[in-house]
């Protein structure tokens, strides 16, 4: 169970570097595209972060429980 955790904590913490640089490129190219897809992006962004925190919260949980 610990590896499933980790590993889903991994790839949503991938996911959040993704769409973090992704974001960045798009803002520092500016622009339509910017105004197009900047703010989508960030949101996405904080999506992904909030799921991170929650897998890497439950693991916490579930690791205390287990002592």
């Amino acid at each position: 169970m610990a590896t499933v955790t980790a590993i889903l904590i991994g790839v949503a913490m991938l996911m959040t570097l993704g769409v973090l640089f992704s974001g960045l490129i798009v803002m520092a190219r500016g622009g339509e595209t910017n105004r197009k897809y900047g703010n989508l992006l960030m949101r996405w962004r904080i999506v992904c972060q909030g799921i991170a925190l929650a897998l890497i919260a439950l693991a916490m949980l579930l690791s205390a429980g287990a002592d």
